[in-house]
């Protein structure tokens, strides 16, 4: 049986996948399906505060954002690849969607995560979730040239963003992180840069794992991570 390929996750800035998405990357390395992040930016203008208060350069404030999302990677087992896009705001451009294609088509991977559609308070994150979708259209495309073979159908799941509410976001999944929570909140604390963050997405975590019992989930899930999926379901039950 082949090895189905790995969860790859697209991240508009350096944290993002670390407050979002780590359990769900977490668990594809430990079941061996393997994780892959791709960063667009490293965050340094728009979230990264407290370090141009410090009176960190520019340069300074990319390498220390690198550095922290590289240790958070580690510790969740994925690869990361960042493409230096810049960020607030983040321009797509021919060059950086084409990157995209050619990390989905060298990569093969079986589920697509990346950012909600909608989200007033950040650009950069709708403006990453449309270049993700069209890039796994480019990429599914035969004619598309690239020296990798084509896409097949992953599917999308969107990531719950800051606010919800305001964002439109639905999460028709919930997914049980319970068992690599651990290091979920390992990943997070190696993000200094955004500290304020840490008690924030593990209280979501634990109110996520609380809904996930209420719809069903044994009582012996304490952590979840919410999605929303982009594109239908195929299966021969419905469960």
């Amino acid at each position: 049986m082949t090895q189905p390929g790995p969860v790859l996750a697209v991240s508009a800035h350096a944290a993002d996948f670390v407050w979002r998405t780590a359990g769900a990357l977490a668990l594809a390395a430990t079941d061996g399906r393997g994780a892959h992040v791709v960063c667009l930016s490293y965050g340094e203008r728009g979230e990264s505060a407290k370090l141009w208060q410090e009176g960190k350069t520019l340069d300074e404030v990319k390498a220390i954002r690198r550095a922290e999302a590289e240790r958070a990677a580690d510790v969740l087992g994925a690869r990361i690849t960042f493409l230096d896009a810049g960020d607030y705001p983040l321009r797509p451009t021919d060059e950086l969607l084409d990157a995209l294609v050619q990390t989905m088509r060298r990569e093969q991977p079986s589920v697509i995560l990346t950012h909600a559609s909608k989200d007033p308070y950040n650009g950069d994150h709708p403006r990453t979730a449309e270049l993700a979708l069209e890039a796994r259209v480019l990429a599914q495309a035969h004619g598309y040239p690239s020296e990798y073979p084509n896409l097949g159908a992953p599917p999308v799941f969107q990531f719950e963003p800051h606010q919800p509410e305001m964002c439109g976001f639905h999460p028709d999944v919930l997914l049980d992180i319970t068992p690599v929570f651990d290091r979920k909140r390992q990943a997070m604390e190696c993000m200094a840069a955004q500290e304020h963050l840490w008690q924030y997405y593990s209280e979501l975590a634990r109110r996520r794992g609380v809904q996930a019992v209420r719809n069903g989930a044994p009582r012996g899930v304490t952590y979840a991570e919410a999605f929303q999926r982009i594109y239908p379901q195929v299966t021969g039950v419905l469960a």
